[in-house]
């Protein structure tokens, strides 16, 4: 098989993906390739999610239409499956859909040379967990948009019952101190003027003595970072440092991920996740009362296994309580392997999707609530993209919300914009030239 000229990169799933992808385009960029459609490129890479049921099945019919679409046109590409499925189930796919290369989340930096594998005929296949031995191997950031990502630590710990990725990422671990700082200069170099800060449990970064809100602090000092997030955070390890610096460092901005899963006691010690009702509901005052304007998001499953509907209605009643500026929601889904696959009383489909819609109910009221709040604040938009209408673009408020305004700015600008109206997801500005955001 010949080496490729041309790659193309589809990504799936969560933000640290989105991060990878990135990654490994940059890879195949340093060795030469170039990019292409996935219609047209010699090479596609298959960046996969392990989370939500059946995902496995999905790849292969990824695959499938991949060599279907490719034989019309008289081609035959070289497919890579990388990402979480493929630490799950390298070598099944391997045998069953005869891709030429799988690699794992952490060995994708080896993905120059295996493709070089694949191309003289050697088997490519590298599951390696090792985590921080790519980040050095990664080429240096020379070119990215006005916001950023950048892994600070991989891995979970945590083992709820319902999760794979402490399987397919690993442990818990941590990328050091220096190495986020040199990095973040990088991506301010390459024109990034916000970062966000990544890890399966992003809040457990540590580097000795220093904790994620040491990071953040030192961040908010590199010269021409104007805003830091962070995401995605376990409750038990969000510290009172961490609340201190959303309270303290202007950079840091108001918006906060925080899963919480269920509002049942009893169904969140069935998933293992060492916090309580009460307990989240204790850090959520503390966390307002550092920052009483702050954005808080979460995750929910419905159906987990056993659920009562006396238990799913403590769950829409802590999302009264709460009131998510956003939140994402999903019906349980057995994943192969984890505890909770094997547990009795699995909930009904049609309960499921019943509960999901309910619960997504109160959560896009309470979002649209969030938004209607904000109408009539000035604050600093930063233009991400053009948008649909002539002189239109989007960005992002400091609370992550889209926003559209009319304005000469171009992408990478922070613009002061007063909020005037609210729409479901998403709100309309006015540019204020002089007004304090």
């Amino acid at each position: 098989m010949p080496l490729p000229k041309t790659f193309h990169v589809k990504s799936f799933g969560c933000q640290m993906n989105v991060y990878v992808g990135e990654r490994m385009a940059e890879l195949m960029t340093a060795d030469g390739l170039t990019l292409a459609d996935a219609d047209t490129a010699d090479l596609v890479v298959l960046n996969t999610c392990h989370i939500r049921e059946k995902a496995t099945e999905k790849v292969y019919s990824d695959i499938g239409r991949l060599r279907k679409n490719a034989g019309k046109q008289g081609r035959a590409p070289m497919i890579a499956v990388a990402g979480c499925v493929a630490q799950a189930e390298g070598p099944e796919i391997v045998a069953r859909a005869k891709v030429d290369v799988v690699v794992g989340p952490q060995a994708y930096h080896n993905l120059p040379q295996l493709i070089r594998d694949a191309a003289a005929g050697t088997p490519a296949l590298d599951t390696d967990l090792l985590a921080l031995a790519k980040f050095g191997q990664l080429p240096r950031r020379r070119r990215v948009g006005p916001s950023a990502f950048l892994t600070v630590q991989e891995g979970c710990d945590k083992f709820c019952t319902y999760c794979v990725v402490p399987y397919t990422r690993g442990a818990e671990v941590s990328r050091g101190f220096d190495a986020i700082v040199d990095e973040a200069r990088a991506l301010v170099d390459a024109g990034a003027c916000e970062i966000t800060l990544l890890g399966q449990n992003v809040n457990a970064w540590a580097d000795g003595e220093r904790g994620l809100h040491d990071l953040i602090r030192a961040l908010d000092r590199v010269p021409g970072l104007a805003r830091l997030r962070y995401t995605t955070s376990h409750p038990n390890d969000l510290t009172q440092g961490l609340i201190d610096a959303h309270r303290d460092v202007e950079s840091l901005m108001p918006f906060l991920h925080l899963p919480v899963q269920a509002g049942s006691d009893r169904v969140l010690k069935a998933m293992n996740r060492s916090h309580t009702r009460d307990s989240y509901l204790r850090l959520i005052d503390r966390i307002r009362a550092a920052r009483s304007d702050i954005a808080l998001s979460g995750d929910f499953i419905v159906g987990f296994p056993g659920e009562t509907e006396a238990e799913f209605a403590e769950t829409l009643s802590l999302v009264d309580a709460v009131g998510y500026a956003q939140a994402f929601s999903f019906k349980y889904s057995p994943r192969p392997g984890t505890p909770a696959a094997s547990l009795a009383d699995q909930v009904a489909p049609e309960t499921m999707d019943d509960r999901l819609q309910r619960l997504q109910a109160a959560l896009n009221r309470d979002q649209h609530a969030f938004n209607a709040a904000t109408v009539g604040r000035t604050c600093a938009v930063l233009i991400e993209r053009p948008g649909k209408l002539p002189g239109q673009m989007l960005g992002k408020s400091p609370w992550l919300q889209s926003v559209h305004l009319l304005t000469g700015a171009t992408v990478g600008d922070l613009v002061k914009v007063e909020l005037v109206r609210a729409d479901p997801n998403s709100l309309s500005g006015v540019e204020r030239v002089g007004q304090a955001a």
